[in-house]
């Protein structure tokens, strides 16, 4: 029996296999060769479905951000803005124990892309920026008109315990962050 692949899968595979490498150990060092061999394609056929390196890793920045918008639409579910703010803050640990041991995947993204020049550098932006201005409409229900510094203080205080939980190798630091945060936000609303 001939095992088909549609041609969509292969495309799915290399962009899971570029976000995993890109984790790893950053842009710059990933090579399509290796995106290819992980993602079990033959590396001619990456060049059916992105013309350059700089295609693959904007088809990981689109991912990331359709990953993001079907968070913050699940998330559009609960019923308070704080509740929504408590569970954006708990969602990252569900990878702290990756992130302990590799860093933020999108952090360490936006991190890289934002020293890249060319129509990369602002890429990060898309990802970290839509999960900022969501953080800013809750706060904003919740009658506060700092709302966008208190997104910026809320995404420091996640994206900073995801990189002290890397550099300490102590996903423990997430979950302690996520607990005073939700403090915070409660603080906020009384």
């Amino acid at each position: 029996m001939t095992n088909l692949v549609s041609s969509g899968d292969k495309r799915e595979r290399l962009v899971a296999a570029a976000r995993t490498l890109i984790h790893e150990q950053g842009v710059h060092p990933t090579t399509l060769a290796e995106v290819a061999q992980r993602a079990n394609v033959p590396p001619g056929n990456v060049y059916y479905y992105f013309k350059a390196k700089e295609d693959l890793v904007r088809a990981v920045v689109d991912d990331y951000v359709g990953q993001a918008d079907s968070m913050l639409a699940e998330l559009d579910r609960l019923r308070t803005p704080a509740s929504r703010l408590k569970s954006l803050t708990r969602g990252w640990l569900d990878v702290a124990d990756t992130v302990a041991d590799h860093g933020c995947p999108v952090g360490g993204l936006c991190a890289e892309l934002s020293r890249c020049d060319g129509p990369l550098s602002d890429a990060g932006v898309q990802i970290l920026g839509r999960i900022t201005d969501w953080a800013a409409a809750q706060f904003r229900l919740l009658g506060r008109r700092d709302a966008k510094d208190l997104a910026f203080t809320l995404m420091s205080g996640i994206q900073g315990s995801a990189l002290l939980a890397n550099t300490f190798h102590d996903a423990t630091i997430m979950s302690r962050q996520a607990r005073y945060l939700e403090k915070w936000i409660d603080s906020l609303t009384a």
